[in-house]
């Protein structure tokens, strides 16, 4: 009931920045100084997370291979019209992969541990529904987002001192606070994590621990440390950075940087749980087979 209050609350502040002070930077600022990061983003792209190997050693493309790889691309697609909406460019500096460390494109390679637990995750339990994924269960698809399928919006609220992003996909909403308050308990997880944020000049950082190790990132466990970097670079465009960093999964940490684009909206709410027989379809099957299998 908090946080509806108050994300309502934010919605009534007002949206439009307001003019720069002398020897202010052009970026867009809100009624208290910092870079304004408020409204409604997408980060849909056609760049994909990992640079393909037939780009491999290669970071760019040129102009002509990005409008050609784009128009290979709806071809493709031609289906998306009816369903999907994902996106339909590269990104604007026409690199081949999202992640920009390690430099050759790539996510690091497992760690032992990190691959037994993605081969042992390859088949997921059939006696319940808290034996699947948080994400078929419609709770979370965890953090950080990458761009997807569809529902790659992203609402941003600002105060003084919070920074709310409420995620179109299974409308979720992260509280960031400002104050420089600690972080939770070790022993105190959460479904997204624990997060706070501080202004390094015109960036937003957001680092966040007490990830539970019922979700994963890509893998990862409780042991994923998060730092996120948005950096508003003109009117239409906030740079978004993450790294992720967990020993228990990756060999190294990881950093990928995608554009987030300003977004007309609105937001519409993603009521992912009403309809969703798949769930119930999954473990009412294995039922039918385990009563086969002993003869009743």
């Amino acid at each position: 009931m908090r946080r509806m209050c108050l994300v309502g609350f934010l919605l009534l502040l007002p949206s439009a920045a307001v003019a720069q002070t002398a020897g202010d930077s052009d970026v867009p600022r809100t009624p208290w100084g910092a870079p304004d990061l408020r409204g409604i983003w997408d980060n849909r792209t056609i760049t994909p997370l990992e640079r393909p190997r037939q780009f491999a050693g290669k970071e760019t493309l040129t102009a002509e291979e990005a409008t050609a790889h784009e128009a290979a691309t709806a071809e493709q697609r031609v289906g998306d019209r009816y369903y999907w909406d994902r996106g339909t460019r590269t990104v604007s500096d026409r690199r081949t992969a999202l992640i920009v460390d390690p430099t050759d494109g790539r996510v690091p390679p497992l760690t032992p541990e990190g691959q037994r637990r993605f081969e042992d995750g390859r088949s997921q339990g059939v006696n319940g529904a808290e034996e699947r994924t948080p994400t078929e269960r419609c709770i979370t698809r965890t953090v950080p987002r990458l761009p997807g399928l569809y529902n790659n919006n992203y609402q941003i609220f600002q105060t003084p001192g919070y920074v709310v992003i409420l995620m179109e996909m299974i409308h979720e909403a992260r509280f960031v606070p400002l104050d420089g308050r600690p972080q939770l308990a070790e022993d105190i997880e959460q479904w997204n994590g624990d997060s706070r944020g501080r202004w390094e000049g015109d960036t937003l950082v957001i680092e966040t621990t007490n990830f539970t190790a019922k979700t994963n990132f890509r893998g990862s466990t409780d042991h994923l440390h998060l730092v996120e970097r948005l950096t508003r670079i003109d009117a239409d465009t906030i740079d978004y950075q993450f790294t992720v960093t967990d020993p228990t999964t990756w060999t190294q940490a990881w950093t990928a940087r995608i554009p987030l684009n300003l977004n007309e909206g609105p937001l519409y709410e993603y009521a992912c749980h009403e309809g969703n027989d798949g769930l119930a379809g999954i473990l009412l099957v294995n039922r039918r087979i385990e009563r086969t299998d002993t003869g009743r």
